[in-house]
């Protein structure tokens, strides 16, 4: 089918290309005749010729010449033999026209030659023109499709001190940097570099730009390539795609090969339902085999990086291959301030803005979500004709990262208004009085995203790993806004739904994984489980109905404790909800500092109450 795609598509052109020779070799002002020594003699007694040219040859006569039909030109030639008197009497007949005798010993064949040739070969030069830039990019780079892809980057200008918030994992790649750059000195020690390093780790942690700081500082070749770029639709080509990458390597080494998403092609073989993609398991067998055929100390530093480790093949990850995986988690606070420090060389910030406490209100958050903040807060900085960046820009570029950009001109009607700050007010009153749980920081009814409303909380601290208490706190956060619902209105909206997935989740996690429930220390379930390729479609159930059912009712119970808890919190601090709700819409927006403000009978702005003149107002009245 492809060939005869082909064929159409080249059809107009081949048409175009013999009209054109049809018209150079034809004459379109007549016609053409081939005639014989009797027919020349007839035509000769019957019709004037007006010229001709004889070429009277050893062998042969030669005759060419043109006449009028009907104002129509007509050309003839004849070839007749040079028999004794044939040339005298065949000049005879031609006494009354004009005659041209050449002698053909004197004839240049090569120029008659040549001028027959050239033609041809200018229509045939003109084909092979057209056919070409019809293939440009297919077939005329069919030699070049099993080429490897990798691009050769060897000047690399990133260091260190432009990769922020992972000091351990930098303290790991500086034996690589001291290997690139003397590398007798560890085969002298009889130590062995590791071939490959796989960098772990979530999203926009910075692998890909630890990987380029490393072959910086060692001022190495860095070959890049992505998993995807290897494979192909056609068997055998990813597999030749890597081979000339490693040739490629070896020429230039040290170097470092890097290859970004590796599980696009790492994957597990044999997992998949209905048999395995050849192209991509062939494409990782060459891979195996290459990695195996780097001799120690050869020069040659491979490295990867994923956030998808677990469907990775097994073969992987074995000494010999990836010697080392270096996990690139999420910074923490010091290493988030760090990693704004670096990104703001180039922002003009106001002087009061703290990056220390920028970096405490944005927990979770990665080096690419920062930068992204902080790239948001100069857009917003350049829309409001500002010439620093300043808190109200941080503030609203963290909102923006975290749920979208406000829809200011959605807006609600009073009595949903009212319900939606009471909603949230619920949310931060849980907040404010219950042990374990996560800081108020900002309270909006502006909706945002696909919410009404949301609650800008973050943990008193960072914390490596989390107790139950904090994960009961958590639970008890999430309730606050359906509780406030039910209690103030009576009634309950759709707007707690994002909260009661994320409470049914903490709370079936702390039963399945945690063992953090009557059931016992038990792992009913795996952490971030999910169906890869098949290989786990068809799998048993790691529990029985009844076990099921157990499960069920703890994860109930989980949720009705911290229901009850957080009712119980709300309605002992009516009077805070209230005040918070009424601020919230009247203001719209309420920071924690405003919040505190409300709490100390304050107004929102810090103002204080005169409490003598209203209890004076009240007795009078």
């Amino acid at each position: 089918m492809n060939n005869r795609n082909k064929i159409f598509n080249y059809l107009p052109f081949l048409i175009v290309l013999s009209s054109l020779m049809a018209l150079f070799l034809l004459n379109p002002n007549g016609t053409s005749k081939v005639l014989n020594y009797n027919e020349l003699r007839s035509l000769l007694k019957t019709v004037e010729v007006e010229e001709v040219t004889v070429t009277v040859g050893s062998n042969v006569i030669d005759v060419k010449g043109s006449y009028k039909d009907n104002n129509r030109n007509v050309y003839f030639k004849s070839t007749i033999p040079n028999t004794e008197g044939q040339s005298d009497a065949l000049i005879s007949m031609l006494e009354k026209s004009k005659v041209s005798i050449v002698d053909a010993q004197a004839r240049n064949i090569w120029m008659e030659m040549i001028g027959n040739i050239v033609p041809f070969i200018i229509f045939g030069a003109f084909a092979v023109f057209i056919l070409t830039r019809l293939n440009s990019g297919g077939q005329n780079k069919a030699f070049e499709f099993s080429k490897s892809r990798a691009r050769l980057e060897s000047d690399i200008k990133i260091r260190f001190n432009d990769v922020a918030g992972c000091e351990e994992e930098k303290e790991e790649m500086a034996e690589i940097i001291e290997y690139l750059r003397s590398p007798r000195k560890f085969a002298k020690m009889g130590a062995r570099i590791p071939k490959g390093i796989l960098l772990v780790g979530p999203p926009g942690t910075g692998k890909t730009l630890l990987a380029k700081a490393v072959a910086g500082e060692a001022n190495a070749p860095f070959y890049s390539i992505s998993g995807s770029d290897f494979v192909e639709m056609f068997v055998g080509v990813g597999a030749s795609r890597v081979r000339d990458m490693f040739k490629r390597a070896k020429q230039t080494m040290p170097c470092i090969i890097f290859i970004d998403e590796i599980d696009a092609v790492g994957r597990q073989r044999g997992a998949g339902m209905g048999g395995g993609h050849d192209e991509r398991e062939q494409t990782l067998n060459q891979i195996l085999v290459e990695m195996d055929g780097i001799n120690d100390n050869s020069g040659v530093v491979i490295i990867a990086c994923t956030n998808r480790p677990d469907v990775l093949d097994p073969a992987l990850l074995r000494p010999g291959r990836f010697d080392r995986q270096i996990t690139v988690s999420l910074p923490d606070r010091k290493g988030r301030e760090a990693i704004l420090k670096v990104h703001a060389r180039n922002k003009k910030l106001a002087d009061e803005i703290d990056l220390g406490a920028l970096a405490k209100r944005t927990p979770g958050f990665s080096g690419a979500d920062l930068e992204n903040v902080l790239n948001e807060a100069a857009i917003l900085a350049v829309r409001e004709h500002s010439e620093v960046i300043k808190m109200p820009h941080l503030d609203e570029a963290i909102d923006r990262t975290m749920m979208g950009p406000a829809k200011k001109s959605r807006t609600h009607d009073e009595a949903s208004k009212k319900m939606v700050a009471y909603h949230e007010a619920g949310h931060a009153i849980i907040g404010l009085f219950l042990d374990n749980a996560i800081m108020v920081q900002k309270v909006t009814i502006i909706p945002r995203g696909s919410a009404g409303g949301y609650n800008l909380m973050t943990p008193k601290e960072e914390k490596f790993m989390r107790t139950r208490k904090d994960l009961m706190a958590s639970i008890t956060s999430y309730m606050g806004g359906r509780v406030a619902e039910e209690i103030y209105f009576d009634d309950i909206t759709t707007g707690a739904y994002g909260d009661i997935e994320s409470a049914t989740k903490i709370a079936r996690d702390m039963v399945t994984i945690y063992g953090m429930s009557d059931l016992g220390p038990i792992q009913y379930d795996q952490a971030n489980h999910s169906v890869f390729l098949g290989r786990d479609y068809n799998s048993p159930s790691n529990v029985s109905g009844n076990v099921a059912y157990e499960i069920d009712k703890e994860v109930r119970k989980i949720i009705d404790e911290c229901y009850n808890k957080a009712k119980e919190l709300i309605l002992s601090h009516s009077k805070e909800i209230e005040l918070i709700a009424n601020a919230l819409i009247e203001n719209e927006t309420i920071t924690s500092e405003q919040i505190e403000n409300l709490l100390a009978g304050k107004t929102v702005d810090g103002d204080v109450i005169d409490v003598e003149v209203k209890e004076k107002d009240e007795t009078l009245g």
